[in-house]
């Protein structure tokens, strides 16, 4: 992959259930010069998600494949046997674009981008208030049975020892006060 020299990159990341998704939706609307990047993973597709809008979605099979092909920028094995990456071809299609990429990934794709693309890259840590109310939002969602909650908590207790790793952290207790800290960070970075 030939990198964008000029391409700027934002990624936000945090465990389950902290926010994150919400914080990048919100400043794609907030600022025309974001595009989102679209992940690709293998796990299946929800009732409410888009193939290609969500997720790209791929059975196991492909998915590998493109892990041999060097189709990914970079992927983790977030759960056992259920990968996400992002894809090369997306990123310079957004570039392409003239477009600040926007993130929403898990915590070691996170790293691994920042680490990738260092100063190119803002790097944001969406923080809960704590562990009891993450764990609340978790299970408020719906979205997991008993043994995917468990596994989502554990891997949560893990991802917060990250934190730190981040150019900045974002304590999301309320929602107006983190979209707030977002903005300003992603204003100067844009700027820069």
């Amino acid at each position: 992959m030939q990198l964008n020299k000029n391409g700027k990159l934002v990624i936000v990341t945090a465990p389950s259930g902290a926010g994150k998704t919400t914080i990048v939706h919100h400043l794609l609307k907030t600022f025309q010069q974001l595009a989102f990047s679209i992940s690709a993973t293998n796990r299946t597709k929800r009732s409410n998600e888009v193939n290609g809008r969500d997720y790209y979605f791929f059975d196991t099979k492909t998915f590998k494949e493109k892990i041999n092909t060097n189709a990914f920028i970079e992927y983790e094995e977030v759960y056992e046997n259920r990968f996400y990456g992002t894809l090369v071809e997306e990123v310079e299609k957004l570039w392409a674009m003239n477009k600040c990429i926007v993130f929403d990934v898990d915590v070691k794709g996170a790293l691994s981008l920042k680490n990738k693309f260092k100063e190119q890259a803002l790097a944001i840590f969406i923080e809960p208030p704590s562990k009891e109310i993450l764990y609340t939002r978790l299970k408020n969602r719906n979205t997991e049975t008993a043994q995917t909650l468990e596994q989502r908590i554990i891997k949560a207790e893990q991802e917060l020892k990250y934190a730190d790793a981040f150019d900045f952290k974002i304590v999301n207790d309320t929602l107006k006060h983190a979209l707030q800290e977002a903005d300003t960070l992603v204003k100067k970075f844009l700027e820069m």
